[in-house]
């Protein structure tokens, strides 16, 4: 199997408090991407304001790797916040993916910014698998809200999916989905290295890092990339993927998701959406 049919890059949209986070805490336990014992929650809300308000503000990616009749898949989790303030950091996140999970919480039902971001990943072509959360509470409402998904996504109430995402129950089930239904990146056939940043930051002992999603051909460390939108020519210090930390590699190939740090200080002329 190639290898870029083994990679799915795909997003988690919910209203906040529709436990998002929580979900990703649960995928990574299943992928031994970390340790259950040896956590806490919310592994991808890094940020002191996020640990305290229980909110996604900064979209962190995650690598993990999932098996499946011997063949083993690489799930690139770009998250994505789920307050109203953020659609601009939910857009640029759906870019890099080619599939979204919609977690609607089961005792609240469908939020109004949960519709607005649903709106997003259909402009973006997204696949979207539609999940009912929270399913084991006294107050769910399993039937009323698989109505309002079905209403707005025009599928059948069979196409969702249940879970408990504090619990685990029904999680498992839900990496086989994510093979079938969410499709691998899109082969380009070029060996021109393009590459999308859809985040980036200052690091004060590093420089600025890139997240990015290589669309076709390779990145890797020493090579002089030159950009769409800023003029200069830098030089790629390192490239790697990113598990909880990063970890370098030699390079990034089509499909992959990671980040990359260039040999400039100023962050500012790194736009997002610009493609390297």
């Amino acid at each position: 199997m190639n290898k870029i049919n083994q990679i799915r890059n795909f997003c988690i949209i919910a209203h906040i408090d529709h436990g998002k986070s929580t979900l990703a805490d649960r995928m990574l336990e299943l992928t031994d991407t970390i340790n259950p014992l040896n956590k806490s929650s919310q592994v991808l809300d890094d940020m002191d304001l996020e640990k305290e308000r229980g909110i996604t503000i900064k979209s962190h990616p995650i690598q993990m790797e999932y098996t499946q009749a011997n063949a083993k898949y690489i799930f690139n989790l770009i998250d994505t916040p789920g307050h109203v303030d953020f659609t601009y950091e939910v857009s640029r996140s759906m870019a890099a993916c080619e599939g979204a999970l919609l977690l609607i919480d089961s005792t609240q039902g469908i939020e109004a910014q949960t519709v607005s971001n649903v709106y997003l990943a259909m402009e973006s072509n997204l696949e979207i698998i539609p999940i009912l959360n929270k399913i084991d509470m006294k107050n769910a409402n399993i039937e009323e809200t698989k109505i309002q998904v079905s209403e707005l996504l025009g599928i059948s109430d069979k196409d969702i999916l249940s879970i408990s995402a504090k619990s685990g129950k029904g999680v498992s089930d839900l990496f086989d989905v994510i093979i079938e239904k969410i499709p691998c990146p899109v082969d380009s056939k070029g060996d021109t290295l393009k590459a999308l940043i859809f985040d980036s930051y200052f690091d004060q002992y590093r420089g600025v890092v890139v997240y990015v999603k290589v669309v076709s051909g390779k990145i890797s460390k020493n090579m002089n990339v030159s950009f769409f939108k800023y003029s200069g020519i830098c030089e790629i210090l390192e490239v790697g993927i990113l598990k909880l930390k990063k970890v370098a590699s030699n390079e990034l190939n089509q499909g992959d998701v990671g980040y990359v740090i260039l040999s400039i200080k100023d962050v500012s002329k790194i736009k997002v959406g610009d493609t390297i």
